[in-house]
């Protein structure tokens, strides 16, 4: 075999996956691993146990740890009128404070990824300012997760980083005009999941919960 076939052949061998690293220390993480925010550059950054325990310290500089909580408030109900208010065009949403803007963003999965929806301000305090989630929420790193599904509507407060996960999910699976059944069934699982992990909100005190939904890690489009 010539040098010129050799040299072929590699690139037309199918190459085993590379294990995701830590962006700080370089040391391969697991699946299901902590990220952080990086306030710079507006984007998620995978990292390891230790570095995740490092930056949380006061002091960590432009990294900011994503929380590791899942709540719901059961006192606070959503309705058609408040979804409408909320000029959110799928079924599915999610709101975040983005401090580098001064103010909320809410986007939503597309066969594009991650797209912004128009919010105003007024009819966010309306429909959820008075919640406990939204007291509760912390900037670039929380958010509030919405779907409507028929008539049924919930809400939790959740990572940032899960929310971007179910971008990558919906961009990879969507099919025709409305995602298709294989994009609905996982977006059907994801949310059992999230219900699953999420805790009544507690008045004035701040839980921690279980680890973030492993999965895809999905760039801060629309950031």
């Amino acid at each position: 075999m010539t040098g010129a076939a050799v040299g072929l052949r590699r690139f037309l061998t199918e190459r085993p996956p590379q294990p995701e690293r830590c962006e700080l220390c370089a040391v391969v993480v697991p699946e299901g691993h902590r990220h952080m925010v990086d306030a710079e550059k507006r984007a998620l950054v995978c990292v390891c146990a230790a570095c995740a325990v490092l930056m949380e310290k006061p002091g960590a500089g432009r990294f900011r740890a994503v929380p590791v909580r899942y709540l719901t408030d059961p006192d606070h109900r959503l309705d058609a009128r408040a979804w409408e208010a909320l000029r959110i065009p799928v079924g599915v949403a999610f709101f975040f404070r983005n401090s580098a803007l001064g103010r909320l963003v809410a986007l939503y999965p597309s066969p594009a990824g991650a797209t912004e929806s128009e919010l105003e301000p007024a009819a966010f305090e309306e429909v959820l300012g008075g919640s406990r989630l939204a007291a509760l929420l912390q900037p670039d790193v929380e958010a509030l997760l919405l779907r409507r599904d028929g008539d049924a509507f919930e809400c939790h407060l959740v990572p940032i980083d899960i929310c971007y996960e179910l971008v990558g999910r919906m961009r990879m699976l969507w099919q025709g005009f409305d995602g298709g059944a294989e994009a609905r069934d996982a977006l059907d699982m994801f949310f059992a999941e999230v219900r699953s992990r999420s805790s009544a909100a507690p008045w004035g005190l701040v839980a921690q919960f279980p680890a973030p939904l492993g999965g895809v890690d999905e760039p801060w489009e629309g950031m």
